[in-house]
């Protein structure tokens, strides 16, 4: 067998391996206890249903990923992926238009595959423990706004790399990332005004005691804002969130009307003074950096093996080393192989973020001089959406990108006992 065919067999089989051990770990670490921190915000009853709710994710999720590996390796032993650049190839195009359509192609199959499981996840799922609001035509113009998007934002960043590539052999990696690293921080330039408000309503927030108290406090910390809105997040799920977006002067602060109909002014205040604390702590900067220091990592690695000709062989594809490969190929079972490696640099990301979000919580407390307020918002925000209070450190390290909510109130206990 292709050594490049086993080690894609390996890194595919292992990666679920992992994740199932892990998963049975962290359901074996839920207590019948409720913690300390939430006696008298979770009822008994409430606390169990929140465990069930834990337990049928994850029977679905393992589900889930259990059909997509078996649909991959059959896929790739019978020769799928081989056998699609033949047809797409057909069309007598250059590998750059081939390499478009073979994923264009791709893209949708593997959406018309995950709609089953989008569908039983927000209809069934969800709507069984009471989140769910989505309509189906809701539903399926999400589904088809984000095929699209995918496509309109993926397929030419599809066709930039595999022109650096062939253009640029030695150097190509390097110009991809350069180019990848200007568009991603175009989207996120772009995403408030133009990219965000294809999916929900952002209504500006009105007149009163809220927006005073927010515009106050950011006034306080010179924190410049392009506007407050409130998003129609009850349109699809009775979960709530809040979250900046933007840079610079085109920060906008964006709260689910779920989280404002809960939620006291203090309480969203505080919510707000964790956010700022990202962008005065320089943690966006610094998780900025991070991502691209891993996308360097992973373009250079890529550069080297997508000369290797066993690579596409393994894929299906009978390169020998000559003439032009079929790059967009090679790519595939590029990242398959590279899973690992990006699992661990996830890991590494994931624990930077935990340690932010503590700082985050501190910087917050110390601002509006109480840790009350916040403290009572993520007690509201674990008990409504049924969170996980007790996650197995395995699941934590794995895969959380931030703190268990026990862990991260008895920080905010600590710094809110030291204020002056």
């Amino acid at each position: 067998m292709n050594g490049y065919l086993l080690l894609i067999i390996v890194v595919l089989v292992g990666d679920a391996a992992l994740h199932w051990v892990v998963d049975r770990l962290n359901l074996k670490h839920l207590s019948a206890t409720l913690p300390e921190a939430f006696r008298g915000w979770y009822d008994e009853a409430k606390y169990a249903e929140s465990q069930r709710y834990l337990r049928a994710s994850t029977s679905f999720e393992t589900i889930q990923s259990l059909f997509s590996l078996v649909v991959t390796l059959l896929f790739l032993l019978a020769g799928g992926f081989g056998w699609l650049q033949g047809l797409a190839a057909s069309a007598g195009y250059g590998m750059i238009l081939t390499g478009v359509m073979y994923m264009a192609i791709l893209m949708l199959g593997l959406a018309l595959i995950g709609l089953p499981f989008s569908v039983y996840d927000t209809f069934v799922l969800e709507d069984k423990f009471g989140f769910n609001k989505t309509t189906p035509g809701t539903f399926a113009a999400d589904q088809v706004k984000s095929l699209i998007l995918s496509m309109a934002i993926g397929l030419p960043l599809l066709a930039g790399l595999l022109w650096f590539f062939s253009t640029f052999p030695q150097w190509g990696w390097l110009i991809t990332l350069g180019v990848f690293l200007l568009v991603q921080f175009f989207l996120m330039l772009i995403a408030p005004s133009v990219l965000l408000p294809l999916f929900n309503k952002f209504t500006p927030l009105a007149d009163g005691e809220l927006k005073t108290a927010i515009e106050a406090y950011a006034r306080q910390q010179n924190y410049k804002l392009s506007g407050i809105f409130a998003i129609d997040g009850s349109r699809r799920s009775t979960k709530s969130n809040a979250y900046v977006t933007g840079f610079g002067s085109l920060k906008r602060i964006a709260l689910f009307d779920t989280l404002i109909e809960k939620h006291t002014t203090d309480e969203l205040v505080s919510v707000l003074a964790h956010e700022v604390g990202h962008a005065k702590l320089g943690h966006i900067r610094k998780m900025l950096f991070a991502s691209a220091l891993s996308s360097a990592v992973m373009f250079f690695l890529l550069s080297l093996f997508l000369q290797k000709p066993g690579l596409y062989q393994a894929m299906g594809i009978d390169w020998q080393g000559e003439g032009d490969a079929p790059l967009y190929v090679g790519l595939i079972g590029f990242f398959m192989i590279m899973s690992p490696l990006q699992r661990l640099m996830g890991i590494g990301i994931s624990a930077l973020s935990r340690k932010h979000e503590y700082e985050a919580d501190a910087f917050a407390i110390r601002s509006t001089g109480s840790a009350g307020p916040l403290m009572s918002a993520l007690k509201k925000l674990s008990v409504d959406n049924l969170s996980n209070l007790t996650p197995h450190p395995a699941k934590v390290w794995l895969e959380y990108s931030h703190p268990p909510m026990p862990d991260r109130l008895a920080a905010m206990e600590k710094v809110g006992a030291n204020l002056g």
